[in-house]
């Protein structure tokens, strides 16, 4: 069986990348499986896919490259298909329309799969008959903007299926979206198996990876943390391991914004350095 799984941007770092490459490698175990990039802006890939899946990309913005795209005059105008109210809007154009729609057209595999809403409309409306095509979503509806939902609520009823990534976020679509016939279903994120044995538990630490935004809610990580520090003795003496480590600062939220002055910058984790220098820290200490 050949699978297809239409990416925002293959080359990027991100966890919906991570769990889409984790995902096409347990496939290509027994299928063929391709991911399809719909932006590349860089030679490499920031995270290597298994070299099992093939990768290709449809517009290229790298500036050095033969194949360039930059100077394309579509590319200086706005998209039409893809919706205006997604988020990403801004980084798509009428020629991402004209190359997306293209592949879609001549698709060739028995199953595609978009990884966000703007890119399940796309499978939705453009995709030629014949392949079975599952939009997923990686967030609850609650979380789209009621322009965007409504853009959806016309466009899904076409998938043949929508997976989330939890079992709520499936209740929310199938009570929330109008989706007559369309299969809803939960399948979380896959993880590689871990090359370090679990956490036993018994260390006062709290370790939690991501972005510092209100999305991620670790609102919620830091004010469980002191309320269970004042329930254990053994967290008294943990709030100076209570840090944050990372290149960028968020702006600030109205969740995570008043408590970021609550996360010092202790020596032993200081805050500098984007995601790679994070994990060449980790690779440092685990060896």
């Amino acid at each position: 069986m050949q699978i297809s799984f239409l990416l925002h941007d293959g080359y990027a770092l991100s966890g919906t990348v991570r769990t889409t490459y984790t995902l096409a490698a347990r496939l290509a175990e027994h299928h063929d499986v391709e991911v399809v990039s719909v932006l590349r802006h860089r030679d490499t890939p920031a995270l290597g896919p298994d070299p099992r899946i093939r990768l290709r990309h449809l517009v290229d913005l790298r500036p050095h490259s033969q194949g360039s795209d930059l100077g394309h005059p579509l590319l200086q105008r706005p998209a039409t298909d893809f919706p205006r109210a997604e988020p990403r809007h801004a980084a798509y154009s009428a020629l991402t329309d004209a190359r997306v729609n293209a592949y879609l057209a001549g698709l060739t595999s028995d199953i595609v799969l978009g990884t966000r809403p703007g890119l399940n409309t796309h499978l939705a409306r453009r995709t030629r008959p014949g392949p079975v095509r599952i939009g997923q979503e990686h967030r609850a509806p609650g979380a789209h903007s009621p322009a965007l939902r409504a853009e959806l609520e016309a466009a899904y009823p076409l998938l043949d299926g929508i997976t989330t990534t939890t079992e709520a976020a499936a209740r929310a679509y199938r009570a929330g979206m109008h989706l007559p016939g369309v299969p809803v279903r939960s399948m979380a994120g896959p993880v590689p198996a871990p090359d370090l044995p679990p956490a036993t538990g018994t260390a006062p630490w709290v370790v939690a990876a991501g972005r510092l935004t209100g999305a991620k809610r670790y609102d919620l990580l830091v004010r469980a943390f002191a309320k269970n520090k004042r329930r254990a003795p053994r967290l008294e003496d943990a709030h100076p391991r209570l840090r944050r480590t990372g290149g960028r600062a968020a702006p600030p939220h109205p969740r995570t914004g008043p408590l970021q002055p609550r996360l010092p910058h202790g020596p032993r984790s200081p805050h500098g350095g984007g995601v790679g220098q994070g994990l060449r820290r980790r690779r440092h200490l685990r060896a």
